[in-house]
């Protein structure tokens, strides 16, 4: 087992950590406490500052075979960075500089600890944009790549595997590689580049990370269209998309859930009718092109019993119906599992009335919000589910359901530890053995992580 003063003789005295209760924060996430994975006791917290010391510790811990945890921003909601085992914990908060914002080739280069927020903010005052928002802006770049995070704005654009085009990893056995770059355009060997993208940190420690940015967008606006009943608001979606509009983000949410976040986060939902809604967010090169898309989605929305619709042009209007979006896990914490579950988009409305059914069979609520125009749809298991001991029931009837139009258990939170058991449900052995062998091929002593993503 590495000692502390082994790592300090690295990092320096003040970078490690080893009192429990300041180790203590360094072992939880945002998983659910219900379904959040049991912590280690012994853990030591070490904070590096360079590739160069994560290589030197990665190649200590693996001579010792210590297990090795890498913490990002603990945004995570599948409890992936949560150290179950006696070992490091490796927090990449002083990785925080972003080193450029490359307007000529639309790129940005920032080491792994920078947040979302950090890095919105450094594109933005370049006059450039980071069209996703994959939740919490104190997510780190490097978990958010790892983790092939999705979030609101992928309709548009894709999710960070769209964006990421350049590594900088350090192996498990301590190797440090670079993947990709500023291209666009990369086919020389295998694509190690993403299969590094959505690892859940098991195959190598991101340091630095090159994303691809767009010119900020001239025209923005985020419309909220309103119905009086759930089905009408589903099904208006395959039909904007068909009418040929293909927005940054198409959200959906209920009134019971608009209401209580928004109470949660003091603050007024602008639309007053209605008992489901849509959020749209539109972008354009100009403010006419993005008129002339409301014009056409209130046409469409009017077909399938719109009963209101809301126009904010303003960013602080726009950013405060996105606030009341992304903070809806906080707003009914605690509960008992939020699940990620996806399905072909056009399959969002059978598997919302099939999550209905499991509900009433049960007598329980089950809250949805989620990504409607990609199929990504958010079940809240509220805490009564957990109490009652029907959180693995219930669980297991959704992902059936899910399974049962062509879906999968997870679209943007991952594994992590806390669904590795359900693995089995959308994997066969042979798939499962070849990202055994995968994982043994980067890290031969399973040092990096072990416990998360797949089944050892």
């Amino acid at each position: 087992m590495v000692t502390a003063k082994a790592l300090r003789d690295i990092v320096g005295n003040d970078w490690v950590v080893t009192a429990k209760d300041q180790t203590a924060p360094y072992k939880v996430d945002s998983t659910p406490p219900p379904v959040m994975p049991k912590a280690a006791d012994n853990v030591i917290v070490v904070k590096p500052a360079t590739a160069e010391e994560v290589s030197a510790i990665m190649k200590l811990a693996n001579r010792e075979k210590t297990p090795v945890y890498v913490r990002g921003g603990g945004t995570g909601m599948a409890g992936g960075a949560i150290p179950t085992r006696d070992g490091i914990v490796l927090s990449m908060e002083r990785f925080d500089k972003i080193e450029e914002i490359d307007t000529r080739n639309l790129m940005a280069v920032a080491q792994a600890g920078v947040t979302l927020g950090q890095l919105l903010a450094a594109a933005d005052a370049k006059n450039m944009s980071f069209p996703p928002h994959p939740g919490d802006e104190g997510a780190q770049l490097g978990g958010l790549a790892v983790c092939n995070a999705g979030g609101a704005r992928a309709v548009k654009f894709g999710v960070m595997r769209n964006y990421v085009k350049g590594l900088e990893v350090v192996l498990p056995t301590g190797e440090i590689v670079t993947m990709g770059g500023k291209l666009l355009k990369c086919n020389t060997g295998l694509p190690l580049l993403h299969l590094m993208v959505d690892s859940e940190g098991i195959l190598g420690v991101v340091t630095k990370v090159t994303l691809r940015l767009y010119p900020r967008f001239a025209g923005t606006a985020t419309m909220v269209i309103s119905y009086d009943n759930r089905n009408d608001a589903i099904n208006t979606v395959p039909a904007i998309l068909q009418a040929g509009i293909i927005p940054l983000a198409i959200e959906f949410m209920d009134r019971e859930i608009v209401d209580l976040t928004a109470k949660y986060l003091g603050m007024t939902w602008p639309a007053p009718k209605g008992k489901a809604y849509l959020i749209v967010i539109l972008t354009g090169a100009n403010e006419d092109e993005v008129y002339y898309q409301a014009e056409q989605i209130s046409a469409v929305c009017q077909k399938f019993g719109a009963v209101d619709t809301l126009m904010a042009e303003r960013r602080e209007e726009q950013a405060a119906i996105l606030k009341i979006r992304s903070e809806v896990q906080s707003a009914v914490s605690p509960n008992a599992d939020s699940l990620d579950t996806a399905v072909p988009p056009g399959e969002i409305g059978p598997l919302m009335d099939a999550v209905d059914k499991i509900a009433a069979k049960y007598g329980v609520k089950i809250p949805a919000v989620g990504h409607a125009a990609d199929g990504n749809i958010h079940h809240i298991l509220v805490k009564d589910i957990g109490d009652r001991g029907l959180l693995d029931q219930i669980k297991g009837e959704v992902y059936a359901a899910a399974m049962s139009l062509g879906g999968t258990i997870t679209a943007e939170h991952g594994i992590g530890k806390k669904g590795i058991h359900y693995l089995d449900l959308y994997m066969d052995e042979r798939q499962k053995q070849i990202m055994r062998d995968i994982k043994k091929a980067f890290d031969p002593n399973n040092i990096l992580n072990p416990g998360t993503a797949i089944v050892p």
